[in-house]
């Protein structure tokens, strides 16, 4: 291969050689008419091109941008300039003027067989493609002006690979990765329909969750079809209509002389913005070349012929081959780990790859390995969903958690349930039958601060799986199909990594809405059920935390599959959260948990009291006692507006 490019590297220069030649004798022949002269030989013919070769770069631009005779010689002349050092002299010999050392319009018009004025018309090929520059110097007329060629055109002409400076910065070179074998019949048909495409190119549009796969399907269709591949970010097209026609000629004009597709990355674009949605089209709709549109969702229909694909994850057998190849002979250290690996994360090629280079970077055992191999999964899995939600980072355990026995029983069941429905749904068949009804959903109900977020915390931490905490008041929206907008993007970024999802505040979308009085009540309905349809069906633990259960509709309720209730703490339970709230490095002096009981406080505020405590007494130079917790309880019920009676603090001092 490397042979064959030396000898059309070879070819190419002799060839363009001879093309010289043959400009610079008109030019000879011109000059030599106007000074009186005997014209000059004819230059020799040159060698015929080799036709095993792939066609010389001068005749494959002259056919490709559809140059006449003249228009070719006349980007000759220009590229003559640079490239043979007889041209100045003989250019300003030419036109009687030893200034005039370039070539110009009137020159080309008087030395060039079969001119035409159209050569220099601003929609013609020569100026339409910037193959040539008009450097226009007012008050010198548009015939004398000076002209150059273009840079990228000359390395082209002169088979030096090298891209178009201007499109540095916008435009970049991809090197994607292979796919995996469920998505290699998909590669081949892109590369079919390039290979029988008519013009305009048709727009193929690949929707999935991976940006990676995206490309990698993109990259394997572009080596089937002899292509390589550039990529560009859609939020960096401009909305400038001078600006945006610079793009697509200079565009339009590498792709030719690299051979190059095009992929456009549409996840960039929020297509809530419709002014940007608007330049990315007229983008799409104007640009001529093989071209890829990589987005999650469906782009809005564009006016030109459009295919549109769905990407699937590559399948568990995928992920595990690609797990082993990228662990190598440290798979069969990890004693069945890498099936644990494939069960809980949804990830593509370049992202495992990715998290194996990170685990296997630090070293260790085989049970570290596949520790860090896990963690290095959740951090691959997160990247999109930190974008949505906020992240918990969970650190409490079961200890710190004061529940009464039957819901606590209750959370450690759900835990259970999460840790080994590959076993049940997969291995045991009870998710062959389709995917509704198999996601594992739960309600947290009960006042605020008795322990909901901190239950999903202490399960998160069991699971060693990512929390996250989506407000449901912030992604209600008024405007129809948004809220559902808003709940797929959150679902679809967190089943790469099947995270613990923690709605707070459901009243804000729950309620009892069963029946439909206007139009706002059906499309509350629709925003309930798609909700609890995608809690059905989500890989992970989806949990709903509410402060009032009573509002919440019974037909809504009996399509999750845990409630578990939080009840307001009584003396007992509150003892013991006081007991467990001071770490065992804080010195406490004199405190008396019955005392403390008695204040009428849930879990969350005894934990705000005992932390105000404590800053109190580290400011004092003294350990934590009742006459902090006192001033530190006053501030809570204040805050609470609510008093702060004598039998609950009578005898504390």
């Amino acid at each position: 291969m490397a042979g064959e490019a030396a000898r059309w590297t070879e070819a190419n220069q002799h060839h363009l050689v001879m093309a010289l030649s043959e400009v610079r004798h008109a030019l000879e022949l011109h000059r030599d008419r106007r000074e009186s002269l005997p014209g000059p030989e004819l230059p020799l013919p040159g060698e015929p091109w080799p036709e095993e070769l792939p066609a010389p770069a001068l005749e494959s631009l002259v056919a490709t941008f559809g140059l006449s005779p003249f228009e070719r010689a006349l980007l000759l002349v220009c590229a003559g300039i640079e490239l043979d050092g007889t041209f100045p002299g003989l250019c300003a010999a030419a036109q009687g003027d030893p200034a005039l050392r370039y070539p110009t319009f009137a020159l080309a018009l008087a030395a060039l067989e079969g001119a035409h004025w159209s050569a220099l018309a601003p929609d013609g090929p020569l100026r339409r493609w910037r193959l040539i520059e008009l450097l226009e110097q007012p008050p010198t007329p548009l015939t004398a002006s000076p002209l150059r060629v273009d840079e990228r055109v000359l390395h082209y002409l002169a088979g030096v690979p090298t891209s178009d400076p201007r499109l540095a910065g916008l435009i970049e070179s991809v090197s994607p990765d292979d796919p995996v074998p469920s998505h290699r019949a998909l590669a081949e048909r892109v590369a079919a329909e390039w290979s029988g495409s008519s013009d305009p190119w048709s727009v193929i549009q690949l929707c999935g969750e991976d940006e990676a796969t995206r490309r990698a399907v993109t990259g394997a269709a572009c080596a089937a079809a002899g292509l390589d591949l550039r990529a560009l970010s859609a939020d960096l097209i401009p909305a400038n209509a001078a600006e945006l026609d610079g793009l697509l000629r200079l565009w339009e004009r590498e792709a030719v002389f690299s051979g190059s597709a095009l992929y456009v990355d549409g996840e960039a674009v929020d297509h809530a913005d419709y002014r940007a949605v608007a330049t990315v089209n007229r983008f799409l709709e104007r640009v001529n070349c093989p071209l890829v549109l990589g987005t999650r969702d469906r782009w809005r229909p564009l006016r030109r012929r459009t295919l549109t694909f769905d990407l699937q994850a590559p399948t568990r057998d995928e992920q595990r081959g690609l797990w082993r190849a990228a662990l190598g002979d440290a798979a069969g250290q990890l004693n069945g780990r890498v099936d644990q690996l494939v069960a809980q994360f949804h990830l593509g090629g370049t992202a495992i790859r990715t998290s194996t280079a990170e685990a296997l970077a630090t070293g260790g055992a085989s049970g570290a390995l596949a520790e860090r191999l896990w963690d290095a999964g959740r951090a691959q899995a997160r990247s999109r969903l930190d974008d949505l939600a906020q992240r918990i980072e969970p650190s409490a355990g079961w200890d710190e958690l004061v529940l009464p026995e039957p819901e606590r029983r209750r959370l450690v069941e759900i835990v259970d349930q999460v840790a080994h429905r590959t076993l049940v749904y997969d291995e045991w068949g009870f998710g062959r039958r389709g995917s509704r009804g198999l996601g594992i959903s739960a309600l947290f109900a009960g006042p605020s601060g008795t322990g909901k977020t901190l239950a999903a915390e202490v399960m998160a931490s069991a699971l060693r799986l990512d929390l996250y905490r989506i407000d449901l008041s912030s992604v209600v929206s008024k405007y129809i199909g948004e809220t559902e907008k808003n709940l797929r993007r959150v679902f679809d970024a967190a089943e790469g990594g099947g995270a613990i999802l923690f709605f707070d505040e459901a009243d804000a979308l729950f309620g009892k809405r069963s029946e439909v009085k206007d139009s706002h009540d059906r499309y509350a309905n629709i925003e309930v059920n798609y909700l609890l349809q995608r809690m059905e069906s989500y890989r992970g633990l989806a949990i709903l935390a509410t402060n009032m259960k009573g509002t919440l509709d019974p037909a809504f309720l009996r399509r999750i599959r845990f409630v578990v209730g939080f009840p307001f703490p009584d003396a007992t339970l509150r003892a013991e959260i006081w007991r467990r709230t001071f770490p065992r490095d804080a010195p406490t002096a004199g405190l008396d948990v019955l005392k403390l009981a008695r204040l009428n406080l849930a879990g969350g505020n005894i934990r705000n009291v005992a932390l105000n405590a404590a800053f109190l007494a580290a400011a004092a130079g003294e350990p934590v006692g009742m006459d902090h917790i006192l001033a530190a309880a006053r501030h809570e019920y204040a805050k609470l507006e609510k008093p702060l009676t004598e039998a609950e603090i009578g005898g504390w001092l």
